[in-house]
This record gives structure tokens, C-alpha cells and sequence, in this order.
């Protein structure tokens, strides 16, 4: 069975978004190169380092599934029903949309919390890799003990206020082994193992 790998773009303060859920300039390392990168969506193509791009491709095959909030599902609308990465998602909610554009997408709306949205994630993605996405949901998943790596593309921007990576995080210290660290164009990218 694959690992819960929680990923995302980070500012050098900690933040993955601004207080109005804009990523400003942490997206930028994704068009700042000449490699092509498409992670799964044929419509979503990248231009990265080629550095990055060795990166992304190691990581994003070995996703299977992605868990995922409401809060990002409603930003992003679903990626118009297409996975960013992986196969399906499964999206932790207290209710269901009722008018989403997009009922054969491969999406499912966990309502019995975020344990049950890992579990049946990690049943779905087999030998690969489930996804969780920074914020909030992160935090949760962090103080149960539900992840095991965590992917830090670290950005050389400050933010000083908006979205945490880790949320509201009150969980216990959680250790981690030192970092696997690649540089590449305005972005760094880090994968710490967490220590059980």
C-alpha cells in the first residue's frame, strides 16, 4: 500500500494562499521553465525547470488518489472534474453539491469525516500514493497521525498573512526526518518523512 503524502506550495512564512485564497507569485515556478509537464489533466500543462520537472515526475506518478477539502473543491470548482493528479478524489464535506456540472467525474463526497475519506482513498489508489492537501485538512489529518510525508515546495516569497499550510494545527510536535532537498528555479522542493 502506497503513503498519505501531503503536498503544496508553500511562502517561506508558511502560507500556501493569501487571505483572499489567491497563490499570487507561489505558482510561479510552474511556467518559468521550457520543460513540459502535464501531471494528468491533458489541459493543464506546466512549463518547468527541467530540475523540476525530473521532480514532479517522480512524485506525481506515484499518486493514485488525492483527498482533498470542500473549501479547495469550491475554489477550483473540481478542476471542471478532472483529478490534477491521480485517478480520483475524494472530497471531505458536511454536504454533498447538489448541482455539479460534472456527476461521471471520478469524485466522491465523503461526508463521515476525514479518516474515512484516507481509508477509502488509500483502498482506491491500491500500491500508489494518496494525496492530501495542505490547510486545514492537513492539521486534521497531521494531529491523528494520518500522514506520513509531507512535500514542501518551498517559494522565496513572504506572505505575512493568509492561508497555513498546516491550518489551525493543535496536535501534538510532529517529527519529522531531515529533508530530501532538490533546488530548482524560484523553488525549492523538500519531501520530509514523518516519524512515527
Amino acid at each position: 500500500m502506497g503513503k498519505v503524502i501531503a503536498s503544496a506550495t508553500v511562502s517561506l512564512d508558511g502560507f500556501i494562499a493569501d487571505e483572499s485564497d489567491q497563490v499570487g507569485p507561489l505558482f510561479d515556478w510552474y511556467n518559468n521553465g521550457e520543460v513540459p509537464f502535464n501531471g494528468g489533466d491533458p489541459e493543464r500543462v506546466f512549463h518547468v525547470s527541467a530540475t523540476s520537472a525530473a521532480y514532479l515526475q517522480e512524485t506525481w506518478s506515484r499518486i493514485g488518489t488525492a483527498v482533498i477539502g470542500r473549501r479547495l473543491f469550491d475554489i477550483t470548482n473540481g478542476w471542471n472534474g478532472r483529478p490534477a493528479a491521480g485517478e480520483a478524489v475524494f472530497v471531505v464535506t458536511h454536504e454533498p453539491p447538489t448541482s455539479w456540472p460534472f456527476p461521471e467525474a471520478p469524485f466522491t463526497f465523503v461526508t463521515d469525516g476525514l479518516a474515512s475519506a484516507i481509508t477509502q482513498a488509500k483502498a482506491a489508489a491500491g500500491d500508489k500514493d494518496v494525496s492530501l492537501t495542505g490547510g486545514n485538512l492537513l492539521g486534521q489529518a497531521l494531529a491523528a497521525g494520518l500522514v506520513d510525508e509531507l512535500q514542501v515546495n518551498l517559494v522565496p516569497v513572504v506572505f505575512g498573512k493568509g492561508v497555513r499550510f498546516f491550518g489551525a494545527y493543535d496536535g501534538p510536535p510532529a517529527l519529522l526526518d531531515d529533508p530530501q532537498i532538490v533546488q530548482a528555479g524560484r523553488v525549492t522542493h523538500m519531501r520530509y518523512r514523518v516519524r512515527r
